[in-house]
């Protein structure tokens, strides 16, 4: 280009001197970093139920931490091995003195359960509302085309075991130094506003310890209440129930659903006496769990509303499965801790 060019006068198409484009210019680009991030969440929504997942077992390992710490004052890396080698042992102890008991009567278990489907099978075929042996084979030939999948499910098995594992550890990273972590998001927000997010933060731990305490509360209480009356009914396998009963007390709803039909499949196993007492203990336990035991337990732990949880649980099973259904409770609790804050926040503002 030669020097003596003159050169164009004018704004350039691209530039926006006027203060309303300009400002239209910032709305939209706010909108779409915003549709851009819930993009982003979506696709990352399995490692960050992960996460979440990390968080709630980390706050089980500082509960118990914490409630150590009333009875020995020692430091707290102490008291976290102390926690973490007497669940250890808790759980290797289970599986030593029981294990050969437990594992026969999940063959037991297994066993029953394959001669209640098979009668269940036979009975609906008797009934017309199934097809019979002879209309077997085409569905066998189906099964048999469907082998493949078994690679999937193998799979899906050993990606749940990595996601477990990856939980454990990330729990137990962030139990021990949560002062860390806890700075580090403080260091994220602006100077002005982090007295208040510190202190959202200790609510929301301090809503997540107290629910989660309360569950596992409820999951022994439950537990415990449906082996002694499974085994005062003589109903086979009451201890493996009890087990099973307690673990899937930690799932909502479907938890209950599961183990209610195992018992009772087993009860009737053994006969309709002991089938209806298998029946009357479901209904005895999940009442007074649900009834007595858990609004006792959430009155002096975490006040949530059941139509809330039960909302929540259903939209997180919804759109996450399973593993959001276990983690729907725990994520409310501390929406509700950090709303309540806000709301407080501002009711102090307009005094």
């Amino acid at each position: 280009m030669a020097e003596d060019t003159p050169l164009t006068d004018g704004a350039a198409p691209l530039e926006a001197h006027d203060p309303l484009i300009r400002r239209e210019v910032r709305r939209a680009a706010v909108w779409l970093a915003m549709a851009a991030a819930v993009a982003l969440a979506v696709l990352l929504v399995q490692p960050l139920l992960i996460i979440f997942a990390g968080i709630v077992v980390a706050a089980l390992f500082d509960g118990g931490v914490r409630l150590l710490g009333r009875v020995l004052p020692i430091g707290r890396s102490w008291r976290l091995l102390i926690v973490v080698l007497l669940v250890t042992a808790f759980l290797l102890g289970t599986v030593y003195l029981t294990g050969v008991q437990v594992g026969q009567q999940f063959a037991q278990l297994r066993t029953t359960l394959e001669s209640q489907a098979l009668k269940l099978s036979g009975w609906l075929s008797q009934q017309g509302l199934m097809p019979g042996a002879s209309d077997m084979s085409g569905f066998a030939k189906q099964a048999l085309g469907s082998v493949g999948r078994l690679t999937s499910w193998v799979g899906t098995a050993i990606g749940a075991l990595t996601s477990l594992f990856m939980i454990l550890v990330l729990g137990l990273f962030l139990a021990i130094d949560p002062n860390a972590y806890e700075r580090g998001l403080q260091w994220m927000v602006p100077r002005d506003l982090r007295p208040e997010f510190a202190l959202t933060l200790h609510r929301m731990g301090r809503t997540l310890r107290r629910l989660l305490a309360g569950r596992l509360l409820g999951m022994a209480a439950e537990g415990v209440l449906t082996w002694l009356a499974l085994m005062a009914g003589g109903v086979p396998m009451a201890m493996i129930l009890g087990i099973l009963t307690g673990l899937l007390a930690f799932i909502p709803n479907i938890g209950a659903f599961i183990s209610g039909s195992l018992m009772i499949a087993v009860g009737f196993s053994a006969g309709t006496n002991v089938g209806l007492w298998a029946v009357g203990t479901y209904l005895i336990v999940q009442t007074f769990d649900g009834y007595v035991l858990l609004p006792i337990v959430a009155k002096k732990t975490v006040d949530l509303p059941p139509a809330l949880t039960l909302g929540a649980q259903i939209i997180a099973s919804a759109l996450f499965g399973i593993m959001g259904l276990a983690l729907a409770d725990p994520f409310t609790a501390m929406a509700k801790a950090a709303l309540e804050r806000r709301a407080e926040r501002n009711a102090e503002a307009d005094a």
